[in-house]
Parts: C-alpha cells; structure tokens; sequence
C-alpha cells in the first residue's frame, strides 16, 4: 500500500519599511512567504491594504491552510499597513470625495505599482508566474479596487470586505443621488473592461445605516450595485464575480478574517 503524506507548508513572516518618493514617508509592509519554495512551483501573489488589521488575524495560519494540497502553488502575501494619513491615501485616485478625503489616492497608486511591486519581486527573487491579486478591507477594500482597475495589466484579482463603496462626490444633505457614488460612476463611465475576477463581501451587521429606507442597509446596497454594474459591463458570475453576504458579519477584524479563507480559496485556485 502507497501512502501519500500532504507535508504542510510553514508561512513565514518578515517586516520591511519602504521610503516612498510619492507618499514622502516610509510605508512599514509585512510579507508572508511560505517556507520553502524552490522555483519550480506556480507562484501567486496577493497585496492586502490595511496590513494593520491583518496583523491582528491568525494569518500564517490561515495562508498554510490555504496552501494544503497545493502541491505546486505557492502564495506570497503583502500587507500594507497604513500610514496616518489613510483617509488621504486611500479612496479613489484623482476623484476626492465630499469632504476631501482621498486627495492622495493617485500618490499611493504610484506608490504601490511603482515602489511596492518592484520592492516586493525584488525579495521574492523568484518569477511571480501565477496570479497577482489586491484586496483590502472597508476603505482599504475601496483602494484596492480602484488600483486594481486602474492596473489591469498587473493585477488579475480583487478582493473588497466590506468595502466603502458609499465614497461619495456629495453629501446627503447636498443633494446626494446614487448617481455621485464614485467607484459606480468610475466603473460605468469606462471604456474598457479590464480582464479581471471580482470578490466582494459584505456582512449584514455592516452597520445600520439605510439612507434610501428601503431596509437593507447601506454597505450591501452599494456592493450589490457594484456587482450589477460589472454584469452590466459584460462580466459573468461566478466566474468572473463573487458576492459573500456572511449573515451576523460585523465590520470588524473577526468578521473579515473568518471569510479570509473563502477568499484565497477562490480568488487563487488551482
């Protein structure tokens, strides 16, 4: 009798600080590498904004779950932790929202294609030949998206938790239509139709507000219409799209990390 053993795969951890011309700060960056790789495998990568939270979640273990059984992927993962000025950096590039916020949005693209890639193969040392994915969560779900799409030639991938696709150009007692929501309108008013596969979750304990009262509340509203928008374009589910509606999900770490693996088992599978 031939017995086949599935070895596991260590993950293992390692914290750099990148200086950014574009951010004019230092971006402090950990990289889960799993142990091991030899060069002949199939390698992925996957960028995750607000690194911070991803600190707080049992991450090494959840990526050597991800890795059992396959024999010849390997996923290596960057989280990003964000700066103080987060609300600045993240958003969507070159379209501030009403308040302002967002503002470096197009700063932090630069700093993350233009920087951060590079930085990141450089420590791989070894052809990210698979996959390369984004993700992120609530307004660092809404940046990733947005440099995503932005950068369909670098990324094949998306991931939004509870993403904060309300950004808005105007406020609600401005006038507000759905219409002034920015990554909708940035999403319909593209020409083209980046080959790209979308993963996108909600939780229906998001948060209780409902601003059209229509009795569901306003997180999953807003990702559904971002998902009827990408159908609209051409992209089909569940290929090219996947909504996670996770009933009792809160906007919180716990919440997000307990979807994690849903994610990477879709987003990179073999």
């Amino acid at each position: 009798m031939i017995y086949t053993t599935i070895l596991s795969v260590k993950v293992n951890t390692s914290s750099f600080k990148i200086p950014s011309a574009y951010l004019k700060h230092e971006v402090e960056i950990d990289i889960y590498t799993p142990d091991g790789i030899l060069g002949n495998e199939k390698i992925e990568l996957l960028l995750l904004n607000d690194g911070q939270d991803v600190a707080k979640m049992h991450f090494s273990r959840i990526l050597e779950d991800a890795h059992h059984g396959k024999r010849n992927h390997r996923l290596v993962v960057v989280a990003i932790k964000a700066s103080e000025d987060r609300l600045m950096e993240y958003g969507v590039a070159g379209v501030p929202d009403f308040k302002g916020r967002g503002a470096k949005a197009q700063a932090y693209n630069d700093f993350v294609i233009k920087e951060l890639l590079p930085f990141v193969k450089k420590k791989i040392a070894m052809p990210v030949s698979g996959k390369v994915g984004f993700a992120g969560f609530s307004l660092g779900g809404l940046s990733a998206f947005d440099i995503a799409w932005n950068n369909p030639s670098v990324f094949d991938v998306v991931g939004v938790f509870s993403g904060a696709f309300w950004w808005r150009k105007k406020d609600l007692n401005e006038g507000y239509t759905d219409a002034d929501r920015i990554m909708h309108a940035k999403i319909e008013n593209s020409a083209t139709k980046p080959d790209m596969r979308f993963w996108l979750m909600t939780g229906t304990e998001d948060e209780k507000a409902d601003r059209n009262k229509n009795m569901i509340i306003d997180s999953i509203d807003d990702t559904i219409d971002i998902v009827k928008i990408l159908l609209d374009k051409g992209y089909k589910r569940p290929a090219n799209v996947f909504y996670y509606e996770k009933v009792g999900g809160k906007h919180d770490v716990p919440t997000w990390e307990s979807v994690m693996p849903a994610f990477l088992d879709w987003a990179f599978e073999v």
